[in-house]
């Protein structure tokens, strides 16, 4: 049997080791799957705990993906057991939501090689990343109002983190960024051409690895930035960049209806732009309402309180049925033409919207309840 993540411990040549997971599963652009979180979890959190791992590499296998998202066709079909299968949904949910957390406190160096497809739940492996490479094929995005649900896997946090207007228009149009999109919005560190993967590695072998954690993280950044400063000429034009000003105008509205009625009156004749007008024309009308609430409300929360707050959201999107009709019309049957409850963002009733934000469980029952409670009690 296949693994679905691949380990392998390289040994430096000054000592120490470098830790290499691949995920592996080429066929489905390695789309995170619940065994893949299984592996990946035990085996961090060894690699973190053991002395002789310096860093972290992880990476996909094959040139067109990274991670293109969780394994929502997998969900998709346990979802049709009723409320065993939307158990399983949140069950996933949560374990993906733990794994991501511990990347982004994660205490030695982890390199995320963010090339090719980078979506969803590829985001939230690579977002809390200490050092997160794109390339030139890197294509990122946070797509989930094309299948009724929203962006998750800390979107939360980082979302609104990014410059003013850019989360919440990222959001709502699944606008795909490039590398230097990426760079500008701080979704990733440095860029790197895909013939300098090799390269990285080499160096990162010949590094003189030590005991102290912070100075290998300096020594990661120090090959990264020696690599990068040969490449600053491949790097794409940046899409949000240019439109940046255009982007805070259209998402100061004073209510979704008429941030949306903003972003459709853009006359444009740039192609990014357009797709993202189209995307939110015929995404979930009630994901735009859950996103703009969602963005609104985790302004001030810690990382692992967004983490808590998105599981809510989405075990309610999973015992809802919108997030399955999207899966269905995109994935499944492959028809594009998904069956919303509700027609257009005009037409969201309020109480269905409040419903989502209504909590699942108490403070003490939540099943991330221990969630970042060391990390941050030591900060």
């Amino acid at each position: 049997m296949t693994e679905v993540v691949i380990f392998e411990e390289l040994n430096a040549i000054h000592g120490k080791k470098i830790g290499i997971a691949t995920l592996n599963s080429e066929k489905s652009l390695n789309a995170l799957s619940h065994d893949m979180v299984h592996a990946l979890l035990p085996k961090l959190q060894q690699w973190q705990n053991n002395p002789d791992i310096a860093m972290v590499m992880l990476q996909g296998s094959g040139e067109k993906a990274f991670c293109a998202g969780g394994d929502i066709v997998h969900l998709y079909k346990g979802m049709q057991d009723g409320e065993q299968g939307v158990n399983a949904a949140s069950q996933y949910f949560a374990d993906e939501y733990q794994l991501d957390y511990l990347i982004h406190a994660y205490t030695k160096p982890i390199l995320v090689w963010g090339a090719g497809i980078v979506m969803g739940g590829g985001l939230g492996l690579m977002a809390g990343a200490s050092h997160r490479v794109v390339t030139e094929t890197s294509r990122i995005a946070m797509p989930e109002i094309t299948i009724g649900l929203f962006p998750d896997v800390g979107g939360s946090y980082f979302l609104n983190r990014m410059p003013k207007g850019c989360g919440l228009f990222l959001g709502l149009t699944g606008a795909s960024v490039n590398a230097a999109d990426a760079l500008h919005v701080n979704l990733a560190d440095h860029f790197l051409t895909n013939a300098q993967k090799q390269s990285l590695l080499d160096q990162l072998i010949d590094v003189h690895w030590g005991d102290t954690i912070s100075l290998n993280h300096e020594k990661v950044t120090k090959v990264l930035s020696s690599l990068s400063g040969d490449v600053k000429s491949s790097l794409p034009r940046s899409n949000v960049a240019q439109h940046q000003q255009l982007i805070e105008n259209c998402t100061t509205g004073e209510s979704l209806e008429a941030i949306e009625k903003q972003i459709q009156l853009i006359d444009s004749e740039d192609k990014w732009i357009q797709r993202a007008q189209k995307t939110l024309a015929n995404g979930s009308p009630l994901s735009a309402h859950i996103i703009y609430r969602q963005l609104q409300t985790s302004k001030s929360y810690s990382l692992s309180d967004c983490f808590r707050f998105e599981l809510g959201l989405a075990t309610k999107c999973a015992q809802f049925g919108e997030f399955k009709e999207g899966v269905r019309a995109l994935l499944i049957e492959k028809d594009n033409s998904p069956n919303w409850k509700f027609a257009t963002i005009a037409d969201v009733e309020s109480e269905v919207v409040d419903w989502f934000f209504e909590p699942n469980w108490t403070v003490s029952n939540h099943p991330l309840a221990g969630l970042g409670l060391r990390q941050e009690a030591l900060a």
